[in-house]
């Protein structure tokens, strides 16, 4: 296995081992915190989040196969700058995700939930970024697609951050409901992703 495979397999383990440990820790707590597609919600966020849990596990799928079977032959970007380029954003993606979730404590949740209560946090990352769990998974699909630029990789990178962002948009119309003036006061003075984006 050549290295930069042997990374890839690395930042996989680390991004997913993580939110999949994230989860069983708040499981244990008696918190569930896969929302997506659950619950009473609005017919449109209902498919946001159905589609957004689909192409997410789709996308871990597609990462693997790329991994093992698509050979050198069937990139896009074969400069190994840009492939190292990729894979060292993939570890950043992974860094920032970690970071967002262990900064949210037991508010950490996947999808919209009116049920179970959590606290607006402000404080860490979530200083310079009001979605960096979101932004660790751009920068963490971005980088992979970079490192591993097959068609099909490439094709489900784009799908993942644009559906994504429109899952973004979708919090952002609940979020007032749930925090109130909190809530617009921190979107005032916080990006959306980071800096002023």
């Amino acid at each position: 296995m050549n290295p930069l495979n042997m990374l890839g397999f690395i930042v996989l383990i680390l991004f997913y081992g993580s939110y999949l440990c994230k989860q069983v820790l708040l499981k244990r707590k008696g918190i569930d915190t896969n929302r997506l597609g659950r619950g009473n919600k609005p017919a449109r966020t209902f498919i946001i989040e159905t589609a957004l849990k689909l192409a997410t596990f789709s996308m871990a799928a597609v990462q693997i196969i790329s991994l093992l079977v698509m050979e050198k032959g069937y990139l896009v970007l074969t400069s190994p700058i840009i492939r190292f380029t990729g894979i060292s954003i993939a570890f950043l993606g992974t860094g920032v995700f970690i970071t967002a979730m262990v900064c949210m404590k037991t508010s950490w949740r996947a999808g919209i939930d009116a049920i179970q209560r959590t606290s607006l946090v402000k404080s860490g990352i979530y200083r310079i970024s009001r979605n960096p769990a979101f932004l660790g998974f751009d920068l963490f699909y971005i980088g992979f697609g970079l490192a591993f630029s097959n068609p099909v990789q490439l094709m489900f990178t784009l799908l993942c951050v644009a559906v994504l962002h429109l899952q973004i948009l979708e919090e952002e119309r609940f979020l007032p409901t749930a925090f109130g003036t909190a809530y617009e006061e921190y979107k005032q003075v916080t990006a959306r992703y980071f800096l002023f984006f």
